[in-house]
């Protein structure tokens, strides 16, 4: 008798790292394959993105109450890797209405949900940011101390807090700025390097900040980091305890991510002004230098994240021979 598929929920499926997962693990083929289900929030979910991860079950589910994931033990089941993508995630939001960023970007429903289950034996796959550093040095390692400065990176670090206390098998990514391809649905969020590019194009002078610096990384290689640490929990069946950084290699500030757009594109470089951060109010305290160490990534799971480079020519499509 063939063994069971194993069952994988992306919560927050419908975002843009969530559809990205989605499409990686419908891609799966021989043992490898899953049952998959995805959260959303929206009255309906997107049908190009359903049709083009098909076979999938999309439940509508309300993070702040809980309201939804009865109707996922009933018809899917308790998955054994759960993703969780959903946060709010735009500072200055978090910034004006604290309590709503709370209720979303602290899982408790979906921790009460899973510790419904009398097997409490999944693995929680969660998104954190490398917003929970102060942002006073550069490459923060995992055991550095967690000072956030703004409201959105207190709720994600009451997060972790939240999981570590109550769940025995978890890892926990903290996320730098991912960027890629635009996703099968397309995202209502302003891209990154697609924003980059638009603007250059239009041959407008932009300002970037030259002293707000990140490791951004290529949304692949996230996924590839999901994928690896759900391979790793359904071979070896082993519970984990992981925080992890996940970031790409380069230490970029936004006006280096600019030069390189424009490099790769050819466009002028003379369009991108460098500026301080501090010139601009933009109504929320925002972390100078967030860079992060990665080497447990690298050493744990044996992924190298690909260039910041390497990443914006996959993004915009453009060989090393153009």
């Amino acid at each position: 008798m063939a063994e069971a598929r194993k069952r994988v929920l992306v919560v927050g499926g419908s975002g843009y790292l969530g559809q990205h997962l989605l499409q990686r693990f419908s891609r799966a083929s021989g043992s490898e394959r899953c049952d998959l289900a995805f959260t959303h929030h929206r009255p309906s979910p997107p049908a190009e993105l359903v049709d083009a991860v098909s076979p999938v079950l999309p439940f509508r589910v309300d993070l702040r109450t809980g309201d939804g994931f009865d109707a996922i033990s009933t018809a899917f089941g308790q998955p054994d890797v759960v993703v969780n993508c959903a946060a709010l995630s735009v500072p200055r939001t978090c910034e004006m209405d604290p309590a709503a960023a709370m209720s979303i970007n602290l899982p408790s429903s979906l921790v009460n949900w899973l510790q419904s289950f009398k097997d409490n034996n999944s693995l929680l796959i969660h998104l954190s940011t490398d917003q929970v550093y102060e942002g006073v040095r550069s490459f923060y390692k995992e055991d550095d101390e967690a000072l956030p400065v703004n409201m959105y990176g207190k709720t994600k670090i009451a997060a972790e807090k939240h999981i570590i206390a109550n769940c025995s098998n978890y890892a926990i990514l903290r996320s730098s700025i991912i960027y890629g391809p635009q996703t099968i649905s397309p995202v209502s969020k302003s891209l990154p390097i697609q924003w980059i590019d638009s603007v250059l194009k239009q041959g407008q002078e932009v300002e970037f900040f030259h002293d707000e610096l990140r490791c951004p990384v290529y949304v692949k290689d996230v996924v590839d980091v999901i994928i690896a640490l759900s391979k790793k929990w359904i071979s070896d069946g082993k519970q984990m305890q992981l925080l992890l950084n996940v970031g790409g290699p380069n230490r970029v500030s936004r006006f280096q991510m600019a030069e390189t757009v424009a490099r790769i594109r050819g466009y002028n470089h003379s369009l991108i002004k460098s500026v301080s951060a501090s010139s601009v109010n933009r109504g929320v305290i925002s972390p100078a230098d967030i860079s992060m160490d990665i080497s447990i990534l690298i050493r744990v799971l044996g992924i190298n994240p690909c260039s910041f480079e390497d990443g914006v020519r996959s993004t915009l499509e453009i060989s090393d021979s153009s």
